[in-house]
């Protein structure tokens, strides 16, 4: 039987099987669906993105605005966000308050003190747990954090006595000593986490080349951490510029920092809160320009370790 009587015998194809479409066609159609579903996941968190920054940055904001309301305005009721009338009254007279001044410098110095101290301690004691990595050491770094459990009340009042006791009472040291307390243990862990992305490797090879391991840690480990110790020293400096219950019981006239200063700030009728406001909006200045001036060191120091190879 010949070909062409087979092939009229079988009849012509049946047209309802659909013809098999190309393969780059079928590839752009998943590509066109990845790249659809890429999109709605981004715009999903920049919507996130955008609703954490209206939380975080509403009170911030809603602080700000009511530092340039009237004394009126600030106790109106139902409140509003934006003044009704802009004024600076508030400013001049949180500022030319007696005391304001003074305790800017008292909470400046107490605050490097403090992260001096944490850093100081904090390096080495991170440094001995991460390298040797002792039983001992496990157990240091693990009862370093239990303490940031304990209230701080609870050892504020035994401090105090420790403090007026030894003649260090009302005095910026005295406050830092307190303030190094609730710092060091999460310094000790974050410097920690920092030391442990640091290959061994560095090390082995600084002391081929004559180095000892402090020269080690100076020369090659602490460069290599630098952007983790502006993390932590961003940390520590916060930890005392925002920390008051120490500082209301540790200071009376001399050594009173600003955040005791606004609690302060009361009139015949309550609260003064334009000019506490005002005097808040200033004291949040330098915690802005310090985290603008160390922006590259805090985004290298929280990225590092993140690639290894």
């Amino acid at each position: 039987m010949s070909n062409a009587s087979v092939a009229t015998k079988a009849g012509p194809p049946p047209s309802d099987i659909p013809e098999p479409q190309p393969l780059r066609k079928r590839r752009g159609v998943n590509r066109e669906g990845l790249e659809a579903g890429r999109r709605s996941t981004r715009t999903i968190l920049w919507i996130l993105l955008a609703a954490a920054m209206v939380l975080y940055g509403f009170p911030f904001l809603y602080l700000l605005f009511t530092s340039f309301k009237t004394p009126i305005d600030t106790i109106a009721v139902p409140p509003t966000i934006l003044p009704r009338e802009w004024t600076l009254e508030n400013y001049t007279n949180a500022l030319g308050r007696s005391g304001v001044v003074a305790s800017f410098i008292n909470s400046i110095q107490t605050a490097v003190i403090s992260t001096a101290l944490s850093l100081v301690l904090a390096v080495p004691a991170a440094y001995g747990i991460t390298r040797y990595k002792t039983p001992s050491g496990r157990v240091f770094i693990m009862a370093a954090l239990v303490t940031r459990m304990v209230p701080p009340v609870a050892i504020g009042i035994p401090l105090a006595s420790m403090m007026a006791s030894v003649g260090l009472a009302d005095t910026p040291i005295a406050l830092s000593i307190a303030h190094t307390t609730i710092s060091l243990p999460l310094s000790i862990w974050l410097m920690s986490s920092f030391f442990e992305s640091v290959p061994r490797d560095l090390e082995e090879a600084a002391t081929v080349d004559g180095c000892s391991r402090l020269g080690a840690l100076w020369r090659v480990v602490i460069p290599v951490v630098s952007g983790g110790i502006a993390v932590t020293a961003i940390f520590a400096f916060l930890a005392s510029w925002n920390e008051f219950l120490f500082a209301l019981l540790m200071t009376a006239i001399r050594s009173q920092t600003t955040p005791v200063v606004i609690a302060n700030f009361q009139t015949q009728f309550g609260l003064d809160w334009g000019s506490m406001t005002a005097l808040a909006a200033v004291y949040s200045i330098p915690v802005i320009l310090l985290t603008l001036l160390l922006q590259r060191k805090i985004v290298a120091g929280m990225t590092l370790g993140a690639v290894k190879g």
